[in-house]
């Protein structure tokens, strides 16, 4: 059963900032997350983000959360490689 996926507001933003060309495989990337939500590329991260994973595309981050209780996705933070780890 897929999970569903939830971005938040912060997201959403940082999608709207996001290049069209990005912004399609990046799509397609959090889309795939529904039916594995832990893919073999996503790593774990850790400190202020702890609980959280990160999926690269390309340049860019996808940071979210796993649920497994509310059997949800929520993707948290979509940005830059060299900025999406940054606190705001």
């Amino acid at each position: 059963m897929p999970y569903p996926i939830k971005i938040l507001k912060r997201a959403e933003r940082d999608l709207s900032q996001l290049p069209k060309k990005d912004l399609d495989r990046i799509s397609e990337k959090i889309t795939a997350l529904a039916d594995q939500p832990r893919p073999p590329q996503a790593k774990q991260l850790k400190g202020d983000l702890k609980g959280h994973f990160r999926i690269r595309v390309g340049n860019y981050r996808v940071v979210y959360q796993v649920d497994t209780k509310a059997s949800m996705i929520a993707v948290v933070r979509i940005g830059h490689r060299r900025e999406v780890y940054r606190r705001r």
